[in-house]
Parts: structure tokens; C-alpha cells; sequence
């Protein structure tokens, strides 16, 4: 795999790509990125043109679909810019599952050229922008979810972290199990639903046993199915996509 492309210094301009859950579900995490992008004063491309990633028909053997899907966000982000992502499962298909789909394509140099263009936000606000934070909400613990394509695909862990233990009144808790899957893994929770239900009961149970007063996760699948679970056990928790959860303690606006 080729390596990831390094910025040196702030790129003036960044795609952003906003997937599928955030646009249908939590829209307010893709404006949420986007903002925590512009402040740092860079301007966010958002191709209006964009669709899903591809990721879907990928998992479900569909290749020639998902070619097509695929060959759309080619045609979407030509420019020399980074695409920043808010999923790392989305970034993990565009970054390391595209070049694998272009294998006997004549397009293949250009994919790997698109691919190592793909950031994770929290990737892209770290070792990019080195963003500094500055805590303006009030005391509370927080739960973190990374998803399996963030931590083991994207290997960006270390990056949610990071960026929370930035602010200042926020707890960060440690929990059981935290590096096992939530059980949705985009399909397998639609083709596997009775293990799909007991690995999401496993870590919502490790979850609330944390104490904390809100779950945040930087994968909107992760959150649909974690929160979802959470919502039908009537627990109080709150859950948020990360660029949601950043961007509410650190704009001065929202004060």
C-alpha cells in the first residue's frame, strides 16, 4: 500500500466527504467537522455530487456496483486537496479498499493517487492542522467507542484519544473490552442479527458500567447501533459523533 500523503504545512483548501450516515442521521457531525476544519482557517470543498463510498456493495460481493459507486467520488475530489472523512470505516474503504478494486484497472495510479489523499477527521485535526483545544464546557465522563475500521484499519485509536484528552474538564474512563467490536459492522448486523445482538448487549453492559455521562464514538454506524441498544434498554446515556462533541465544548458561540 502506498504511503499516506503528508501535508507539511495546513493545506489552504480540504475536501470533505460527508458518508452516508452522517448526511441521512447525524448530519450535525459533518457540519460539526467541518466547522472544527474552518476555524482552523482552511476552506471545506463540500462536492455536492458525492454518494456512498462504495462500501456496502463491496462487503455484499457486489464488485461491478461498487466499482461504479467508487469511480463517482474519483470524479468528485480531482483536485490535489486532502478528503477528510468522518468515518473510519469510510476512510478505511477509500484509503485501502480502493486501490484492491482498481487492481486490473487502467485507472489503478490514479486511485492509489486519490487514496493516499484520505484522512480520518481525527487523523486530519492531529497530525495535520495539530489542532490545540480549549475546553469551554462543563465537568463530565465520557465513554469512547472507536470503531474496528478506525482502530485497526485506520489505526486513529490513538487519535480519538488524543483530541478528548485535550479538553480539560472531561474524564476520560476507562472500560472493558473497549477494543472489541460494537456488533454492527455495516451488513454483518443485517446478515448476522442474533450475534450481532449479543455482541452490542456486551458493550452497551461495559459501557454504562463506566459511569460515564455520555458514549462518543467518531463512527456513525457505531452510534446508530450502540445508541439504538442503549434507547431500547431506556438508559439515560447520551451518545455523540466526536466532531459533535469537540466542536460543542470548544465554539464560544455555543456558549
Amino acid at each position: 500500500m502506498p504511503e499516506q500523503k503528508r501535508y507539511p504545512s495546513k493545506p489552504e483548501k480540504v475536501y470533505f466527504f460527508g458518508t452516508c450516515l452522517v448526511d441521512l442521521l447525524y448530519p450535525e457531525a459533518g457540519l460539526a467537522g467541518m466547522q472544527l476544519i474552518r476555524r482552523e482557517g482552511i476552506e471545506v470543498v463540500f462536492p455536492q455530487d458525492q454518494t456512498c463510498c462504495g462500501q456496502p456493495a463491496w462487503n455484499s460481493g457486489y464488485r461491478n456496483e461498487a466499482l461504479q459507486v467508487a469511480q463517482r467520488q474519483l470524479a468528485c475530489f480531482p483536485e490535489d486537496y486532502p478528503i477528510v472523512v468522518p468515518s473510519g470505516s469510510c476512510a478505511g474503504m477509500m484509503r485501502h479498499h480502493y486501490p484492491r478494486m482498481f487492481q486490473e484497472s487502467g485507472d489503478r495510479e490514479r486511485v492509489i493517487k486519490f487514496s493516499t489523499r484520505v484522512y480520518e477527521l481525527t487523523e486530519f485535526l492531529v497530525h495535520i492542522l495539530r489542532i490545540d483545544l480549549k475546553d469551554l464546557g462543563p465537568p463530565i465522563k465520557v465513554a469512547l467507542h472507536t470503531s474496528c475500521s478506525a482502530r485497526r484499519e485506520m489505526g486513529v485509536a490513538g487519535e480519538h484519544e488524543a483530541l478528548l484528552k485535550q479538553l480539560s474538564n472531561v474524564e476520560l474512563l476507562e472500560q472493558a473490552r473497549k477494543q472489541e467490536c460494537c456488533g454492527f459492522g455495516g451488513t454483518f448486523a443485517v446478515k448476522q442479527p442474533a450475534i450481532s445482538a449479543e455482541m452490542v448487549s456486551d458493550k452497551a453492559n461495559a459501557i454504562t458500567a463506566t459511569d460515564a455521562d455520555i458514549l462518543v464514538s467518531g463512527d456513525c454506524g457505531c452510534l446508530m447501533n450502540i445508541g439504538g441498544h442503549l434507547d431500547y434498554r431506556n438508559e439515560s446515556l447520551e451518545y455523540r459523533h466526536i466532531a459533535s462533541f469537540i466542536w460543542e465544548r470548544t465554539d464560544a458561540t455555543e456558549r
